[in-house]
């Protein structure tokens, strides 16, 4: 939904102005600021401002890090707002920030259109109801189509992201393949057995809590989601004395190994990660705890913790970035 941000912005800015459109993102209006809440500046693999900068926006942080009131956002205001961004995500401060109904109250007040980024989210009409005037969504998450954005909300601002494509929009555009696929998986979302799933995935987070109970240094808790998406994870907490391994080593080792294993590994330098069964198929869940039991084995059979600096993980990621494609 990067390019969602990307376009909605444009639009905000722009209206149907097509000279405007094919300036930015030099902008040919004053009105070009774009509020977030500075708790919701976050990265989920690219910036969430650079979003807002690539479509001619300046951005406007309203608030602090982990604390955003009434008052900040209203003096934030002005006649040069365009639009205001608001981000749902496990990646945010998730305390001391405007909820989206206030933030689309004190925004709809001054008349300036509320822009919600819900791309891994699973309810596809809440935030509409709650006061955006568009929301974007991930047409290959929860929906499990092709790599894809959806664009929905007020018809007027649709189409004015729409027209885009005359613009910044251009590079951002999907192949028909994809278009054609995200419709279909939006009609498969209709007919989706959603209560038969999540009683699967259940089962998948039971079996896998199962299998780690009892292992030395090792804590399994099931957990809700942190957005209120109808889903639960797994939490591993990781105790390196007793495991013999850390938790980030853990969580690499499994990538690494036949078949890999992608963990949720946003908070790993706290010792624990999670894993999601989102859109396992059937007897995945099964390869899942036996890579988990194969990784645990070969820590604990080790005479020495399993234990990489933190800091060389960082680094190593963004060195193989750097290096690639030798």
């Amino acid at each position: 939904c990067s390019a969602g941000i990307s376009l909605a912005v444009a639009g905000a800015i722009t209206g149907d102005n097509l000279l405007a459109i094919e300036k930015l993102p030099d902008s040919v209006s004053e009105k070009n600021e774009v509020l977030v809440q500075m708790g919701h500046v976050v990265s989920y693999g690219a910036p969430v401002d650079q979003a807002i900068r690539l479509a001619g926006g300046k951005v406007v942080l309203v608030g602090q890090a982990t604390s955003t009131h009434r008052f900040h956002m209203e003096n934030a205001i002005t006649d040069r707002t365009a639009a205001a961004v608001y981000v749902v995500s496990h990646h945010v401060v998730d305390y001391g920030l405007l909820n989206l109904k206030e933030f689309a109250e004190i925004a709809h007040a001054r008349g300036v259109p509320v822009i919600v980024d819900a791309a891994s989210e699973y309810d596809l009409r809440i935030f509409l109801e709650q006061g955006a005037d568009i929301a974007l969504y991930s047409g290959h998450k929860f929906l499990g189509g092709p790599t894809s954005g959806i664009v929905v909300g007020k018809k007027e601002l649709v189409r004015q992201a729409f027209l885009q494509n005359m613009g910044i929009g251009r590079g951002m555009k999907v192949g028909k393949e994809s278009i054609f696929g995200v419709m279909a998986a939006l009609e498969a979302w209709e007919n989706r057995d959603h209560a038969g799933i999540r009683e699967r995935e259940t089962g998948y987070l039971n079996l896998w809590k199962k299998s780690l109970d009892g292992r030395p240094g090792v804590t399994a808790l099931i957990e809700p989601d942190p957005t209120n998406n109808p889903l639960d994870r797994l939490r591993l907490i990781i105790d390196p004395e007793q495991a013999h391994i850390t938790a980030w080593d853990l969580a690499d080792a499994l990538a690494k190994g036949s078949p890999p294993i992608i963990v949720r590994d946003h908070e790993v330098e706290h010792r624990y990660f999670y894993l999601d069964p989102c859109n396992l198929h059937p007897g995945q869940e099964v390869i899942v705890a036996s890579r988990l039991g194969e990784e645990l084995d070969k820590a604990r059979a080790s005479n020495e913790i399993i234990a990489t600096p933190i800091e060389n993980r960082s680094r190593h990621r963004f060195d193989g970035l750097l290096r690639w494609p030798d």
